[in-house]
């Protein structure tokens, strides 16, 4: 039997499995997506009942060879409080697009460590941040399972962009020339900074910088791709993102 520990983790999500026990959907940064068996972890004596929460830093301890393995142990790191009003529902947005968008056991170590750091974000009491860390943290993401096209060419033509054009990222073309009819559009060199940013290592940091300085639209622009890639059909996840809408 496999036998993992002191991994680091986020708790994504959690449902009830029996009387006393849960099923996590966690975040690994070595394994990546795991599904675990809690057992007894709703029982008033688990020591697992007040660790297993979602959004905050944990060492988990886990094997088995099956789908669902078996929490051994779980331990809270510490670091930071738990986001609060919009910003926890910003968390809440980021866990169901890793639920949506992650196949599990597919490790991305980077993509775990950008996810730490917009949960930080996100827990500091500066509201101004957060809109940069989600930016941030959604192109990471798409480039990371291979939805992103590179952003500073032409996607069809692979022509580069021309100064002072405005560029719409479409689902099923790429980069284009932004249409009349676009309401959200970004000019060439904004689409550029990104991919800079992008082609940094680690490329967090440089994006969280890019995108505080970044139009409303670059918002726009990964949400429709994000919407599309997701297949958002249930109220839980739409209703995320227009209580969103600010962020």
């Amino acid at each position: 039997m496999k036998r993992i520990a002191d991994e680091p983790g986020y708790v994504l999500h959690r449902y009830d499995w029996s009387e006393s026990s849960l099923i996590l959907e966690v975040f690994t940064r070595h394994q990546g997506r795991v599904a675990l068996v809690a057992k007894g972890a709703k029982r008033p004596s688990s020591n697992f009942r007040p660790v297993l929460l979602p959004l905050q830093p944990l060492r988990l301890s886990f094997g088995g060879d099956a789908e669902i393995r078996t929490l051994k142990a779980a331990e809270w790191v510490g670091g930071h409080v738990m986001p609060t009003g919009d910003a926890l529902l910003a968390g809440y947005y980021l866990n169901e697009l890793l639920l949506r968008l992650l196949a599990r056991d597919d490790p991305h170590p980077g993509l775990f460590d950008a996810y730490a750091a917009t949960v930080r974000a996100l827990a500091e009491p500066r509201v101004d941040s957060d809109p940069a860390a989600l930016r941030a943290f959604e192109l990471l993401l798409l480039r990371e399972i291979g939805l992103l096209p590179q952003l500073d060419l032409q996607t069809l033509t692979l022509e580069p962009l021309h100064e002072g054009s405005l560029y719409c990222l479409v689902p099923e073309g790429g980069i284009r020339v932004a249409h009349d009819d676009d309401t959200a559009a970004l000019e060439a060199r904004h689409w550029r900074a990104l991919q800079a940013a992008l082609d940094t290592d680690p490329p967090y940091p440089a994006l969280l910088q890019v995108c505080a300085s970044m139009p409303a639209a670059l918002r726009a622009q990964l949400r429709r791709l994000l919407t599309y890639h997701c297949g958002v059909g249930t109220l839980r996840t739409r209703q995320m993102l227009i209580d969103l809408q600010a962020l």
